[in-house]
């Protein structure tokens, strides 16, 4: 499936997107519904209504002698109304509307006279709110009565109340009535537009914090994920909605059977090379009591390779617990200068390739930092290669530690495994005394001082062990 190029990968920006859109929609279509029902029902009652008024209306002003009707038009509209009584001005725009013949409505297709173009208003005008209504009202009443809007500067409207049949004589009418249109407002849009920005922009914000709601517990998980691989396990809080909830607590149940699990090997680990050297000292007793040479040679060996073993067991237990470590600043620079000169002095073909001048400090344990660049500088000189050159360079506020011998390395596929506790590369690393657990210990060691531990070949072909430590100031 062909991925949406821009589409966030954000859960949190996703969800606010969709309901977003979701919003978006529901409101056009809410506008569409409205504005259906607005010309299909609303519009038609109160064209209904109106030409049913104005019919009501104008039947009551027939019945009012002529020199009364004026009087009763204002007393009946409060004055707001007039009517007039003689010919009406040149400046109206009026639509008749009547029953007529195929041949009438020939006629008046084919009429151009004045008042019967279309006319533009100002804008804000009431009159173009109110053109589309004149035009249904006129076509409502179709008994011949006239409706019309001025065109002058005073916006007003025209109703006919005498019906006339002969749309070419306007001089038969002469009583109309004037309804004023300055007191009336057009809708204010404005206020309409911005109440609708901050409705949907309060819909927004809402949805925003939804989505931060349902996935900040998410984050957190995402984080503690990533802690724990780093060697740093936390626990984290349950919140929000209940799957996530249920997962917080999933992943907390995790932490604890991962932390029993690693009390168990722990103490399996610690318990056996303790339990272990008891016959082991008094394998050195009666080895050391026996005449055979031959034997006594042979057993030496063996002895010796488990009691390697043994010290392994030991350095990897210390080691993987960080909760052992005491950790304070220290410069690495004349730190690495010394380790590296004991194996030297030893007369080991151990050699420190470069120092920068900078100093760097780290925080770290001294005592774990040693046993983890003793354990890969013992693991070079074994399984790989003489020389072994100790490298240290300064990036991105990071120190990088290198160890590199001139053996054959460790092919890429197999890198990871050569990470784990107990793997071991090839079977004649028993004849050794290996159990495989140097790099995993080295690797324990750097996650505990928040670094890196990398694999790759070196430029002679050999094994390069990269380790990056975050600096201090």
């Amino acid at each position: 499936m062909k991925k949406i190029k821009f589409w966030p990968r954000s859960l949190r920006l996703q969800m606010i997107l969709m309901m977003l859109g979701t919003i978006i929609l529901v409101q056009a279509g809410s506008l569409s519904v409205g504005n259906y029902l607005k010309e299909r029902y609303t519009e038609d009652v109160v064209i209904s209504y109106l030409s049913t008024s104005i019919r009501t209306l104008r039947a009551a002003v027939s019945q009012v002698p002529a020199e009364n009707r004026a009087k009763f038009i204002e007393e009946a509209s409060q004055k707001k109304w007039r009517l007039w009584s003689r010919q009406l001005p040149q400046d109206t725009r009026f639509t008749q509307s009547f029953r007529s013949t195929p041949a009438d409505q020939g006629r008046s297709s084919n009429m151009h006279g004045p008042g019967r173009d279309r006319h533009d208003y100002p804008s804000g005008d009431i009159r173009n709110s109110l053109r589309n209504l004149i035009n249904h009202l006129n076509r409502e009443l179709n008994d011949g009565t006239r409706v019309g809007l001025s065109r002058g500067e005073e916006p007003r409207i025209y109703i006919s109340l005498m019906p006339q049949l002969n749309e070419n004589d306007n001089t038969v009418i002469r009583e109309w009535l004037v309804i004023p249109l300055d007191r009336i407002e057009p809708p204010n849009i404005e206020a309409i537009i911005i109440a609708w920005l901050s409705i949907n922009l309060l819909l927004i914000a809402l949805a925003a914090g939804f989505a931060w709601h349902i996935t900040r517990p998410l984050t957190r998980l995402k984080t503690a994920a990533d802690q724990l691989a780093q060697g740093r396990p936390e626990r984290v809080t349950p919140a929000g909605p209940t799957e996530t909830r249920v997962l917080g607590e999933s992943f907390n149940a995790m932490l604890d059977a991962l932390e029993e699990a690693k009390v168990v090997q722990q103490t399996l680990l610690a318990g056996l090379p303790h339990d272990l050297k008891s016959p082991l000292a008094r394998m050195w007793l009666r080895l050391e009591m026996t005449d055979d040479l031959s034997l006594k040679e042979g057993m030496r060996n063996d002895v010796q390779d488990m009691q390697h073993m043994i010290d392994q067991f030991i350095g990897y237990v210390r080691g993987s617990d960080p909760g052992t470590y005491t950790l304070a600043k220290l410069e690495l620079n004349t730190w690495l200068d010394e380790r590296v000169s004991s194996w030297e002095g030893a007369g080991s073909p151990v050699f420190l390739k470069h120092m920068p001048a900078a100093k760097a400090f780290v925080n770290a344990d001294t005592l774990a930092l040693g046993r983890l660049l003793d354990n890969l500088i013992s693991n070079a000189l074994k399984h790989g290669k003489p020389p072994v050159e100790v490298d240290m360079q300064m990036e991105n506020r990071q120190a990088v530690i290198s160890v590199c011998d001139h053996g054959n390395g460790i092919p890429p596929e197999r890198r990871t495994e050569a990470l784990r506790a107990f793997s071991r590369l090839d079977s004649a690393r028993t004849l050794t005394g290996s159990v495989g657990l140097g790099l995993a210990l080295a690797n324990s060691i750097v996650k505990a001082h928040h670094g890196s531990l990398e694999l790759r070949n070196s430029e002679t072909g050999g094994l390069h062990v990269k380790i990056t430590l975050p600096l201090v100031s």
